[in-house]
């Protein structure tokens, strides 16, 4: 056997599993929350549309939504400025913790939230 084929396998040896490693081989998503540019209709409204139309459409609100509409910017700043978006959303005591029958959203979509409105709940 040549001299050189046991330090050729330690080198393959060596080399072969650099990227075997678990944060390469299964990368974790960004789990940063981005609020640097948060808009009505590009931050906000997705949620909404998301998580709080199924009652609070202007449709379903009559009946499956106290009537408390929130497709309309105009009824969404009401809530914004009566605080009772965030109180619910955040589920803070004395609100009706939402989304009824769902988890708490996460906490950066609360916080996005928390922020449009700290901003003045801009219609942008």
């Amino acid at each position: 056997m040549p001299k050189f084929v046991p330090v050729l396998f330690i080198l393959i040896s060596i080399t072969a599993c650099y990227y075997d490693s678990e944060e390469y081989l299964f990368p974790q998503p960004n789990n940063q929350c981005d609020t640097t540019t948060i808009t009505y209709s590009g931050s906000i409204q997705p949620v909404l549309e998301q998580y709080c139309y199924q009652c609070h459409s202007n449709a379903n609100a009559p009946s499956f939504g106290s009537n408390i509409k929130l497709e309309d910017y105009s009824d969404v700043l009401i809530r914004a400025n009566d605080l009772s978006l965030y109180g619910s959303i955040a589920q803070e005591s004395g609100y009706s913790p939402m989304p009824k029958g769902g988890g708490k959203l996460d906490d950066c979509t609360i916080d996005i939230m928390r922020i449009w409105i700290d901003t003045g709940a801009p219609n942008n």
